[in-house]
């Protein structure tokens, strides 16, 4: 097993909140990075950070030593792999392909497979944080796959992360943070719905996240979020509600796989969905608020 050098050649696909910070980081701890994103905008800022880009992921991907997929969902990870413009097209067959997206584990070991039987070895490392700590480059990683595979390329992680945790197989890493992120969002359901609650009966909110917060009751978003973005009204947490919706519904979706009943779990994801349907397209996370206020009172 050999472990890839910091002057790697490393192609990121997807530069959005998320994989921009996490490929400048790369740059910055002395990585040859090519990235690849469909906005100009993007593509331009890596570029004014030390970094190149281009044009597809196919020539982002040519020659590179490990390939990063940092994309909304494992369908376009797919195809940004293996489509007419995938990377694997020029990439050679040394090199390890990482998808740090957040994608449904299952899938993953179908893609796995696909890989290998084309001779590249797949890694999935979602990672949990959210902008702020992409940027700060203390992203808490997930890895999935072959020991040797996971161990080979730790000095990405260690560019990019804070913490590494080796969650097992392929699509292991990616099953774990389907679960952070089902907790995740019941905790803020369930800090909400108590805010709203309390409101009503006379509570200030303000106090209300206050004493959460030296409570057992304190969870992410009593400490990161109520005040921050939603007692404000900001709603600028940088995590897409819609994205949060996926993630959950990833989460249920396993367990049916899995044939355990979870109604929890269910109705966690069902209500996710709802306000993401109430909310529409480019509502952060936090704005779920919004949509169980105005749901409460019906």
């Amino acid at each position: 097993m050999n472990v890839i050098s910091n002057t790697a050649k490393v192609a990121v696909i997807g530069l959005g909140k998320m994989g921009l910070p996490m490929a400048i980081n790369l740059v910055k701890a002395g990585f040859e990075v090519i990235g690849f994103d469909p906005t100009l905008n993007a593509r331009e800022e890596l570029v004014n950070k030390g970094g190149q880009a281009s044009v597809s992921a196919t020539d982002a991907a040519e020659d590179a030593d490990v390939v990063i997929t940092m994309l909304p969902n494992g369908a376009i990870v797919r195809e940004a792999l293996l489509g007419d413009e995938g990377a694997i097209k020029k990439l050679k067959k040394s090199a390890i392909i990482i998808d740090m997206s957040s994608s449904a584990p299952l899938d993953t070991r179908r893609l796995g497979e696909e890989l290998k039987s084309k001779g590249y070895r797949f890694v999935d490392a979602p990672v949990s944080g959210g902008q702020k700590r992409a940027v700060d480059s203390s992203l808490t990683i997930m890895a999935g796959g072959e020991e040797d595979d996971v161990q080979a390329i730790a000095p990405i992680f260690d560019a990019v992360g804070g913490k590494t945790f080796k969650t097992g197989l392929l699509g292991s890493g990616h099953a774990m943070k389907a679960l952070n992120n089902y907790v995740s969002g019941a905790g803020a359901v369930a800090a909400m719905e108590a805010i709203i609650l309390g409101k009503e009966f006379g509570l200030d909110q303000s106090v209300m996240v206050d004493i959460l917060n030296v409570s057992t009751g304190r969870n992410n978003t009593t400490e990161q979020k109520l005040k921050q973005f939603v007692l404000s009204e900001t709603w600028g947490s940088g995590f897409a509600l819609d994205l949060m919706a996926k993630d959950i519904r990833i989460a249920a979706d396993l367990s049916q796989n899995l044939h355990l009943t979870l109604d929890n779990l269910k109705e966690i994801a069902d209500q996710w969905e709802s306000a993401q349907e109430s909310l529409g397209e480019g509502a952060d996370h936090t704005e779920i608020y919004r949509y169980l206020n105005q749901h409460s009172k019906k």
